[in-house]
């Protein structure tokens, strides 16, 4: 493979593959280069160390997390039906990457752990999405007037244990689903207008 069409985006992807083979620990730069069949040195010209690599594969790891959500964010219907398919969606996202490849889904906790400014700019545009779905439901009349990223930063806090990743374990067990619907009719009773 000639060096001229290496992009970045087969590096994240490759890298990818190789994460998900060796595990984060394991995975060097030199291990993505060898699968990609070009020099070490290539990968520098691309991503200037072993942890930009790897914040870009997070990077796009989250963005498929928010790519969805962004659908319903932007989707017609009311915003209470908004507000609460987005964050069953948040939650059964990440609660089905969790059971389909658990080994894969431990790779990407580690390396979310370590990208904490992707993780937290991941986290910004969450809250951010919610705020817009709140500030439209004020804006319907739907929701009480409040200060919509505040309210948002709430919503999102008490709604944790269902789609952050160090509760990964807890959904295994008991009904997480039913949890979830009598979390959000309290949380919705509590935004309701009037």
């Amino acid at each position: 493979m000639s060096e001229n069409v290496l992009t970045s985006d087969r590096i994240v992807d490759t890298a990818e593959d190789v994460l998900r083979r060796f595990g984060p620990t394991k995975t060097t730069i030199v291990d993505v280069a060898r699968a990609l069949g070009v020099s070490h040195g290539s990968i520098y010209r691309h991503y200037a160390s072993k942890a930009a690599l790897r914040d870009a594969v997070t990077k796009r790891w989250l963005a498929r997390i928010t790519e969805p959500l962004s659908a319903i964010v932007e989707g017609r219907g009311s915003p209470t039906k908004r507000l609460e398919s987005w964050i069953t969606r948040l939650a059964s996202i990440k609660q089905e990457k969790a059971r389909q490849d658990p080994e894969l889904y431990a790779t990407y906790l580690a390396l979310a752990e370590e990208a904490r400014e992707v993780t937290q700019a991941h986290v910004g545009e969450l809250v951010g999405q919610l705020a817009k779905i709140i500030e439209d439901g004020i804006a319907a009349g739907e929701f009480a007037k409040s200060n919509p990223l505040r309210t948002a930063k709430a919503v999102f806090a008490a709604t944790i244990g269902f789609h952050h990743p160090a509760h990964h374990k807890k959904w295994a067990e008991g009904d997480t689903d039913r949890e979830l619907k009598d979390v959000l009719r309290i949380l919705l009773a509590g935004l309701k207008a009037g």
